[in-house]
């Protein structure tokens, strides 16, 4: 039975992550974090690690690789940071209907696109064999894989919040449906590196 286990990780906190930027790459604290994700993995398997495009989890996926020697390292413009689905924000609390509106026609095609491709790269079975490979992305298209793994109506991926350098799990088989295997998992981070990338009053 083909089967194929994908990790997906949050990059590393960003440099000065209050003022986000797409050219700023991570924070020393998101360095550490990004080299404790790597030694986490080091006996997972791990056969790829992919990577969207800006500095920050490029950086991330770089010092993660760094303790996976002879694995390959590839970046993807499907795994970047963009609208995973043009979400209708009729209904939803202020503050959704906010980042949304951030979007603009564009963002809106292309983003929903991006994702689509993600999920037929990486959100299926493999045609043979097991696969292991790792991710490095952002909050937004963890939240949606995971949404889609569990089947649940589009609008879920808002509320979904994930750590930097957390770690998820899906694993998907021919035999079956996707099965989530964990969320958010940050027991390879010491208490002062977790719970960063969160909202402000979330942190625990």
């Amino acid at each position: 039975m083909a089967s194929r286990l994908l990790f997906l990780a949050r990059h590393g906190e960003q440099h000065r992550a209050e003022h986000e930027s797409p050219e700023v790459g991570l924070s020393e604290r998101g360095r550490r974090q990004a080299t404790l994700l790597g030694e986490r993995l080091r006996d997972a398997g791990i056969q790829a690690v992919h990577h969207g495009p800006l500095p920050r989890a490029a950086e991330t996926a770089a010092l993660v690789g760094a303790a996976l020697p002879g694995v390959p390292v590839h970046v993807s413009d499907d795994i970047g940071d963009h609208l995973p689905h043009d979400t209708d924000p009729t209904g939803l609390p202020p503050a959704y209907a906010g980042l949304l509106a951030e979007y603009d026609a564009a963002e809106r095609v292309d983003g929903p696109r991006r994702t689509a491709a993600a999920v037929a790269r990486f959100a299926t079975a493999p045609a043979e064999g097991d696969v292991r490979e790792l991710v490095v992305t952002h909050s937004f298209l963890i939240a949606w894989l995971v949404r889609h793994a569990l089947d649940a109506p589009e609008r879920r991926w808002l509320g979904l919040n994930l750590h930097n350098a957390g770690l998820t799990v899906i694993r998907y088989s021919s035999g079956g449906p996707p099965n989530l295997i964990a969320v958010n998992d940050t027991a390879h981070l010491p208490p002062d590196l977790r719970a960063t990338g969160l909202p402000p009053d979330y942190r625990f």
